[in-house]
């Protein structure tokens, strides 16, 4: 009942007037083409059979540029009738005309499957709320009933719920179809000027037009080039690590004096705090169950070889399921490449995430880890792989926004920046730093711009409070100025509400002025984070778009394939490699200008982890 109350509430296609047309012949799509084609900006969406943007063939487009009124082209099923039609389009999408949608790296993507290119500026009212309230959901339904207070048709009722029954867009009749797919482009174009309004209200404008829109494309061509994997390299990884998984699980079983399921959290308690006792006064979950999670587990490292054996088991296990037996899984089979989705709107701090698979958590502090990366080779046998990587992008950012200039002074000379931390917090001279106080002096730089507390530190370190104290209370001594720049983070958060990047990027903390320490203490350390993590992504963004632009201005061969965290990866052909090296070097290092100078690692090799 509720329910019924809830939708009722808001406006629905069945109340509000509307003027929805269904186009169908190739006169008609001509006319529309050449309406179209006199507009300065209109509002598109497309409709396939897939949400996967690689295999999707394309049901029809909708079009709209007055409120309450849209267009719905229809594509015929058989694929060279498709692209007759939609080689009639192609003028009218490489127009200089603004283009208006929702998430238009998918239609984008969709229509290159069809050899359509979109030109001309971008509006993404996803992306655009993605600014606005990147905490927030932004697809489509919540936005009309955010915003329009209205209540759109859902794909479910139309197609069936997801699983393996539900239909395609092509199983619609015809009337149903068209209702929906105008709804959608026409209530994407009711969006576009409230969005843009709050945008420039929020002084956000800009980073939309020339740090998220323009990436777009840059993120659809990536998408759309995948990249080549050694299925036999993962096979042999595969058998290896196996063989391995058996000999640690046996070493397991012999120090546990039985066999037992190492992967039951309730088995393993049992065995390591009731049979073992390998601590005195072992912690419990609130099930009254022994915690054995990974955190648990890493401080009782120096207990009993067992606890290492059973984190490495642990380790090749996950190595195993999620990334060895599982990226062959995920070859197309048309292109035989891998097509990862690199997701614009998903990280509230700017960053990109990606998914199917996700290269961001590639583990890479591991040996076993490492050779993951073994198996993403170059497409041709004679490419190469290159990595770019910002050399400690965000305390190089912590320098900028501290302006403290013994930190800018290091960055400046080219010195080791965690030996100069060293030797200040230590007091020695630099060309006397052993190498476990370079160690410290790094996690407390990291550890620090994180926010990072004594006990944190201590954690991180394996070292008394008191020796992660004295490092912290060294390190500000040193770099007065970072303590400064921290403490107005947090100052600046209370009162605005919200912190920002260096290009206007919001992160909303609204538990800055929490009672609660812990959530509080959560916000602070956010205050601090945010702007230089935020920042450090805005910048990778546009080094992507100046080097995909540069990359088309030459008509290069080479690609940009991944983009992991600061790190850039191409596959690039071999008489292309000194102009790629030097067009990555520039595009990343001039991406912006800091008071500090922005350093590049680029490696090459026959794969990934060669080249990194």
């Amino acid at each position: 009942i509720e329910e019924q109350v809830y939708v009722s509430l808001h406006k629905t296609i069945d109340k509000v007037p509307h003027s929805y047309h269904l186009i169908q012949t190739l006169q008609d799509i001509q006319n529309l083409i050449n309406q179209l084609s006199e507009l300065s900006e209109f509002c598109f969406d497309t409709e396939t059979t897939s949400l996967e943007t690689i295999n999707a063939q394309l049901v029809g487009i909708s079009f709209a540029w007055k409120e309450g009124e849209a267009y719905y082209v229809d594509f015929p099923a058989q694929q060279d009738k498709a692209q007759e039609i939609a080689d009639m389009f192609k003028p009218l999408f490489a127009n200089a005309s603004r283009k208006i949608g929702q998430n238009l790296k998918y239609d984008i993507s969709v229509l290159s499957n069809y050899q359509i290119r979109v030109e001309g500026e971008l509006f993404d009212t996803l992306l655009a709320h993605y600014i606005i309230q990147p905490d927030a959901r932004h697809g489509l339904d919540s936005l009309s009933r955010q915003y329009l207070d209205y209540e759109m048709v859902s794909i479910e009722s139309l197609i069936g719920k997801k699983g393996k029954n539900q239909g395609t867009f092509r199983d619609v009749p015809i009337e149903q179809a068209k209702e929906y797919a105008c709804e959608d482009a026409d209530i994407t174009f009711r969006l576009y000027p409230i969005l843009k309004k709050l945008l420039i209200e929020k002084g956000q404008y800009e980073l939309f037009t020339n740090i998220e829109t323009p990436l777009v494309p840059v993120l659809s061509t990536m998408e759309i080039t995948g990249v080549s994997i050694d299925s036999q390299a993962l096979q042999d990884s595969s058998k290896e690590l196996s063989i391995t998984v058996t000999e640690v699980e046996n070493e397991i079983y012999a120090l546990a004096g039985e066999k037992f399921n190492i992967g039951s959290p309730k088995q393993l308690g049992e065995i390591l705090f009731d049979k073992m006792q390998i601590v005195e006064k072992a912690k419990k979950t609130k099930t009254k169950q022994y915690a054995t999670g990974e955190d648990v587990l890493d401080k009782l490292k120096d207990t009993h070889p067992i606890v290492n054996l059973i984190l490495e088991f642990r380790e090749l296990k996950k190595l195993l399921s999620t990334y060895i037996d599982s990226l062959p899984l995920l070859i197309n089979q048309r292109t035989g490449h891998i097509h990862a989705s690199f997701n614009q709107a998903v990280v509230a701090t700017g960053r990109l995430s990606s998914t199917n698979p996700n290269l961001q958590n590639i583990p890479i502090k591991t040996a076993k880890g490492r050779e993951i990366r073994r198996a993403f080779i170059p497409s041709k046998p004679d490419n190469v792989f290159v990595s770019a990587d910002y050399s400690q992008i965000e305390l190089r950012l912590i320098a900028h926004f501290c302006g403290d200039e013994q930190f800018i002074q290091a960055f400046a000379n080219g010195e080791d920046v965690h030996s100069a931390t060293a030797a200040k917090i230590f007091d020695v001279p630099l060309n006397e730093v052993t190498s476990e106080q370079r160690r410290q002096a790094k996690s407390a730089n990291f550890a620090i711009s994180y926010g990072s507390t004594a006990f944190g530190l201590s954690q991180t370190l394996n070292i008394s409070r008191k020796d992660a104290q004295f490092l912290i209370d060294g390190y500000f001594a040193n770099y007065p100025k970072v303590k400064s720049f921290m403490d107005s983070k947090i100052n600046e958060a209370r009162e605005m509400g919200y912190v920002q990047t260096l290009f206007g990027r919001r992160r909303y903390l609204p538990d800055i002025n929490s009672q609660n320490a812990t959530v509080r203490g959560f916000a602070e350390r956010n205050a601090v984070n945010a702007p230089i993590q935020g920042t450090a992504a805005d910048i990778i963004k546009i080094a992507m778009i100046r080097i995909y632009k540069s990359m088309q201005q030459q008509n290069l061969q080479s690609k940009m394939i991944m983009q992991v965290h600061d790190e850039l990866n191409f596959d690039v052909v071999p008489h292309e490699i000194e102009i790629m090296k030097n067009l990555i070097t520039t595009g990343m290092q001039e991406a912006v200008s800091l008071s500090v100078p922005l350093t590049v690692e680029l490696g090459i090799g026959k794969n990934w982890l060669e080249a990194h």
